[in-house]
This record gives structure tokens, C-alpha cells and sequence, in this order.
């Protein structure tokens, strides 16, 4: 099997509306137009994965379960918009427990690559901390999107919200 693009996503702050440590589906609300934007590079042919940290496991906040019963939520919803998640990967640690799979550690990629025949070199990430961007960039991964009002220098691109850079990657599918 060829190597394949894929969009990364981070969840909090991306997919989601970050509440911090976000658990339940009362609490997750998804990011206005990010199943427009996710359906673009789907349809530009790019598998997609979402990449979180998700230290509230490790502080006891919520459990693994809670986790993949949201996840596997998630995922539903996404489909029910023609969309459809690969796999979601995550970390569950304390950040104190300096792990190989927090970002911006390259944990979490590497297990993908080992599970999927990714190329990174034509693969696009997009999150909204500098622990994201840094993770594109350690990785390998071709092209970094920040979202948020403060700029991350080190990413390809950067928009305020998701709602902006569909607008952009609508009007820039070349850069696809």
C-alpha cells in the first residue's frame, strides 16, 4: 500500500471548544465549521486522525472509559457528516510524567506510522497550542495550521478560527 496524506487534528481548542477537560457530551461543543473544513482535505484525499493530550486521565479527572465513550461519540457525529476518523490517538499521562506520546513528543505520530501507511512530508496538522506546532515540525509532518488569536511563528499557517481558515483552504485548495 502507497503512503498516504493525512490531516491531524488536535480535539480541545480545535474540534472542540475548549472548556478544559472536556469529558462528557454535554460539555463537548463542536468548533463552528469544522466539518466543513475537515470534509475539504477528506475530499482533497487525506485520511483523518485526531491527537490529544488528554492529562485529565492522568490527574484522575475522568477516566479512560469516559474517554473512548466520547471518542467513539465523536466519531459518530463526524459520520453522520460523511466524514470519517481513522483512528484517535492519545495521551493519557500527568504532563509530569514526561512521556514519549505528549506533544509536542512524537509519541502519538509514531504509533500512527507504525498502524498506517502515512506520508508526512504531504500531511497537514492543525492545532491550537505550541505544543501542536511543535509536534508537526518535530515529526516531520509537511504543513502546520494554528488556530487562535495569538500567532504561533513556527506554523505554516495561522487563523483566528476554524470558520476563517475554511474560508482560506476553500479559495487555496492548491495548497491541498
Amino acid at each position: 500500500m502507497y503512503p498516504h496524506k493525512a490531516l491531524f487534528l488536535d480535539r480541545d481548542g480545535v474540534i472542540n471548544i475548549d472548556y478544559g477537560y472536556v469529558s462528557t457530551q454535554e460539555q463537548f461543543h463542536f468548533s463552528e465549521g469544522i466539518f466543513e473544513l475537515v470534509r475539504l482535505f477528506e475530499e482533497a484525499g487525506y485520511w483523518i486522525f485526531v491527537i490529544t493530550n488528554q492529562s485529565g486521565i492522568g490527574r484522575g479527572y475522568y477516566t479512560q472509559e469516559a474517554f473512548h465513550q466520547l471518542s467513539a461519540w465523536m466519531c459518530e457525529v463526524f459520520q453522520a457528516h460523511g466524514i470519517t476518523i481513522q483512528a484517535v490517538e492519545y495521551c493519557p499521562h500527568h504532563p509530569d510524567a514526561h512521556c514519549h506520546c505528549r506533544k509536542p513528543n512524537t509519541g502519538m505520530i509514531e504509533h500512527l506510522t507504525a498502524r498506517y501507511p502515512i506520508d508526512l512530508t504531504h500531511s497537514w496538522l492543525i492545532g491550537d497550542k505550541p505544543s501542536d506546532i511543535a509536534l508537526a515540525n518535530h515529526a516531520g509532518i509537511g504543513g502546520s495550521i494554528a488556530i487562535g488569536s495569538t500567532p504561533i511563528p513556527t506554523s505554516t499557517l495561522h487563523f483566528e478560527s476554524i470558520t476563517a481558515c475554511y474560508d482560506y483552504i476553500q479559495h487555496n485548495r492548491g495548497r491541498l
